[in-house]
């Protein structure tokens, strides 16, 4: 999905940064909502792989126009930056696949507010009490959309909850180790790894084989699959989407202040589920509803309060 890149600059348009991180989050909003159409055919890591095959020639291109180099100048924290973004994402697309759409955003939606849990407990930050009360709130509602049953508590709904800490820590690396860094860089570095990824997943299910369930269950432990013609299209789309999504977050921060843009990421929260509600049909209980509105709020309140 999304990946926090640079710092704003001063001079930048609010307007044209708006518009960018809102075609971003319809790019993703519509694209993620494809990933469970491929978890029927494919796996996790065959996914991985040829995303990055498709994604890296757009990459190169960029790079030729003038966009960004491609060798990061701290290559060390530019690598962490990426396995922690990277694992983010597998948890993700593992619980975009198993899951409504929904749920997936609202368990990697806690990255911001896992941030500030983290910065309190390790980095020692001081913060006041309406930052307190946001993370307070942007808990329950991650609790009102995913609804854990305490009688028959399922595991699974952990799974975007995990890509949410692993993407909160990918966005301190970020903040903290990467001022600086080519975006073009750091999505090459990240791309190189999401492929490694997915090729050692394939190689790990290769020496030991898992039980496949059918359609889209079985996306995680699923093998290596040929052929793949049905479902070119689909490829093709997150490859791009890869690319392009990336680039318009990363436009919209060097355009705008963070803590304005960092409010329109939350967007996709809407497009999304409502992309899932018009082709798939899911629906939403009014306890959903108001814990995305929950999220949603406490996400924006961090933004504007960490200025």
């Amino acid at each position: 999905m999304k990946q926090t890149a640079t710092l704003s600059h001063e001079g930048g348009s609010q307007a044209a940064a708006a518009q960018c991180m809102l075609a971003a989050m319809l790019i993703i909003g519509i694209t993620d909502n494809a990933v469970p159409l491929l978890a029927e055919t494919i796996g996790l890591g065959q996914f991985y792989l040829l995303r990055t095959f498709v994604a890296l020639p757009f990459l190169w291109l960029m790079a030729r126009a003038g966009l960004g180099g491609l060798s990061p100048r701290n290559f060390g924290a530019v690598l962490l930056r990426a396995v922690l973004v990277a694992v983010s994402m597998v948890f993700y697309f593992s619980a975009v696949a198993l899951m409504p759409i929904a749920q997936a955003l609202a368990g990697l939606f806690t990255s911001p507010i896992l941030i500030v849990v983290i910065s309190v407990l390790f980095l020692r930050m001081r913060i006041g009490w309406i930052r307190i009360a946001a993370v307070l709130c942007g808990f329950a509602g991650v609790l009102m959309v995913l609804q854990p049953d305490p009688a028959a508590f399922d595991w699974l709904i952990l799974v975007p909850v995990a890509g949410g800490l692993f993407y909160a820590l990918g966005s301190l690396a970020t903040g903290l180790y990467c001022q600086g860094e080519s975006t073009v860089a750091m999505l090459f570095v990240y791309l190189l790894v999401q492929g490694l990824l997915g090729a050692m997943l394939l190689a790990g299910l290769e020496i030991w084989p898992q039980a496949v369930p059918a359609g889209a269950d079985g996306f995680v432990t699923r093998g290596w699959v040929w052929p793949l013609w049905e479902i070119s299209h689909l490829i093709l789309l997150q490859g791009c989407a890869a690319v392009g999504g990336v680039f318009l977050i990363t436009k919209a921060y060097q355009l705008g202040e963070a803590s304005y843009v960092a409010v329109f990421e939350y967007s996709v929260m809407i497009v999304g589920p409502g992309v899932a509600w018009a082709y798939w049909g899911q629906t939403l209980n009014i306890w959903q509803m108001l814990g995305i509105a929950l999220i949603i709020t406490a996400g924006t309140t961090i933004a504007l309060r960490s200025r």
